[in-house]
């Protein structure tokens, strides 16, 4: 099991090149991913997001990098002659202008003026950082999913214990709900004899009365729809990717309880209900951290 909490950090140093990756994960009903790298990335984006969805299918996951490159670069320089014409014209104008000003032109000052000389700014990742990337992000998302299986190995141990107490407030109410037909009928049949002022009841009226109130508070469907449950949870418990699973089944728990509780005319049966509701929404919780 994967809690879908977690932190990892890859760095890689070789060759001029200092690269470091990190991922932070927090639960997400699916997988998002947001990547802050710097702009030579950009086109490496996909790359990023595939091996990362090889390694984590639900969560919302954040991606740093950062890169110090120190490789020695021969770089080249531009001439921009149209903008060097265009400097050249003007000084040519202003010297005709104001014949008196000494004229300081010079190629020199030329290489100064703005735009004259571009250089050649790497605009996007080499191939050897874009492998640098790759190799720190795996490492990182390695060390994340050792993290998240510690986690996630805590939370299967808290939900298997709560599953524990579950099972044995179902057994208390599967306990308790024989004895609310017969308590239902001795009220009954105490509250007619006072009606009656002591007079002899009709058993087989009592008896029947007995039976409709059996039949619409039954709830042995759902006693045994929860215990099947039970087996189902640690069935898939003992599995790995299994946040869906589980939360679907948490909802089935839900549902039996919600019966239970809106069937009951026993106060310990209701008692009963409420702490087993209590238990199954601390379930609920822990779910949602579950990959």
């Amino acid at each position: 099991m994967l809690s879908m909490t977690g932190y990892g950090r890859g760095e890689y140093k070789k060759d001029g090149i200092e690269l470091c990756a990190e991922i932070k994960t927090v639960n997400n009903r699916y997988l998002d991913i947001n990547v802050k790298a710097p702009k030579i990335f950009a086109a490496c984006e996909d790359s990023v997001r595939a091996t990362v969805r090889a390694k984590l299918t639900r969560g919302h996951a954040d991606i740093y990098v950062s890169l110090n490159d120190k490789r020695e670069k021969v770089r080249e320089l531009y001439l921009d002659e149209g903008t060097a014409k265009a400097y050249a014209a003007a000084a040519e104008k202003i010297r005709k202008l104001f014949p008196q000003a000494v004229n300081d032109f010079s190629v020199t000052s030329v290489l100064r003026y703005p735009d004259v000389i571009k250089t050649d700014d790497q605009s996007s990742a080499d191939e050897q950082c874009s492998r640098a990337l790759i190799a720190a992000l795996e490492i990182a998302l390695d060390k994340l999913n050792a993290m998240r299986k510690t986690e996630g190995e805590k939370l299967k141990e808290d939900m298997l214990s709560r599953m524990g107490i579950i099972e044995k407030l179902v057994a208390g109410i599967e306990e308790r709900a024989p004895l609310v037909v017969q308590g239902y009928k001795e009220k009954l049949e105490v509250k007619i004899k006072k009606i009656l002022e002591g007079a002899e009841v009709d058993e087989a009226r009592l008896l029947t009365e007995a039976a409709l109130f059996a039949d619409k508070s039954n709830i042995d469907e759902e006693l045994t729809r929860l215990h099947s449950h039970i087996c189902q949870f640690r069935e898939i418990c003992a599995q790995e990717l299994v946040g869906r699973k589980l939360d679907f089944l948490v909802q089935e728990f839900n549902r039996e309880a919600n019966t239970i509780c809106s069937k009951s005319n026993d106060l310990e049966i209701t008692r009963l209900g409420l702490a087993l509701k209590n238990e199954i929404e601390k379930v609920r919780e822990q779910v949602q951290n579950v990959e």
